[in-house]
């Protein structure tokens, strides 16, 4: 069969004949693929960058996909770490990690609008006592993830949701979303300093996607701010764009009632992830959250590896 394959880190992958796919455990079944989206997680797996990378090669890319079953079903599949990914004409699932689309779900949008939104999704939904009326700030929101979060916030009912970022006008228009106070760290630095704690003062939520010196910029902003010193704030450490170290300041976790946790599979039990995952093909499926997307053909992979990043999900089709 065909597939994407990459033979050497920092080069994109190219399309190559590689060999079928193989179930050889109860719970395996191979699945033709309809879709697979290219996310920043599969370039860093990609480029070995991961930090679950063992450095073997060759690999083809891919952590997830839409695929179709032997009776015409559709199902999404997450796959575990492999070096045999979702970006070929058929791949090897697990059925405990897939769950099947309700009829008539688009096979693309799931693909392209799965992998970001299940990231703040599952930690409003699983790692945070959130309840309707929570107040959020969503720090790094003008990427994929972050509008994700801006929608999965406002479906889950939240009464104010609070975007940073850079880029006032990508900010602006997340309003459309849902957002209701915009904080841009291009700003001069006073003028961010007073927005984070304008936004941070009652917030329940921080999503974050950033970390590194954007999340110590924000603590030192918000911690000293807060309206109330008593009031639980859940800092949820999702993504690191910005850096994979913080220094977070001891005397934050002892002057509020700060809680620094994070969200990710390895912190949700694998039957309640599925069931999250399920719940949330579902929403996609509904028109819950509205996706940026360009469907490419697998057969352009390496060219379109390599083109900047217009802010629509690339999924690639066979």
């Amino acid at each position: 069969m065909k597939a994407a394959v990459v033979t050497e880190f920092g080069l994109p992958p190219h399309l190559s004949e590689v060999d079928e796919p193989v179930a050889t455990r109860p719970d395996e079944e191979i699945v033709e693929v309809v879709a697979a989206a290219l996310s920043p997680r599969v370039r860093s797996q990609a480029a070995g960058s991961h930090y679950t990378s063992t450095g073997s090669l060759p690999l083809i890319p891919g952590i997830d996909g839409v695929g179709r079953r032997a009776d015409g079903s559709l199902v999404y599949f997450l796959l575990p770490d492999t070096d045999k990914g979702s970006m070929g004409e058929r791949v090897t699932i697990d059925r405990r990690r897939a769950v099947s689309l309700p009829d008539g779900a688009d096979p693309v949008l799931v693909a392209a609008a799965m992998n970001p939104a299940m990231a703040s999704w599952v930690a409003l939904r699983r790692r945070v006592d959130f309840a309707a009326g929570g107040r959020v700030v969503v720090l790094g929101a003008t990427g994929s993830a972050g509008r994700a979060a801006v929608q999965a916030a406002r479906r889950l009912g939240a009464s104010r949701i609070a975007v940073v970022g850079r880029g006032i006008e990508r900010l602006e228009a997340l309003r459309s979303l849902g957002a209701s106070d915009v904080v841009d760290l291009a700003a001069a630095a006073d003028v961010v300093e007073r927005q984070l704690a304008e936004v941070g003062a009652e917030a329940d939520v921080v999503l974050d996607f950033l970390w590194g010196e954007p999340t110590r910029t924000a603590l030192y902003a918000i911690v000293p701010n807060r309206a109330r010193d008593e009031q639980l704030l859940t800092w949820v450490q999702i993504g690191s764009v910005a850096g994979a170290e913080c220094a977070i300041p001891s005397a934050a976790l002892r002057a509020v009632n700060l809680r620094i946790i994070g969200s990710g599979q390895g912190s949700v039990a694998p039957r309640d992830y599925r069931d999250e995952i399920a719940h949330l093909a579902d929403e996609i499926a509904g028109g819950t959250f509205a996706t940026p997307m360009r469907t490419v053909a697998l057969a352009d992979v390496e060219r379109t590896w390599l083109m900047p990043d217009s802010g629509a999900r690339i999924v690639f089709v066979p």
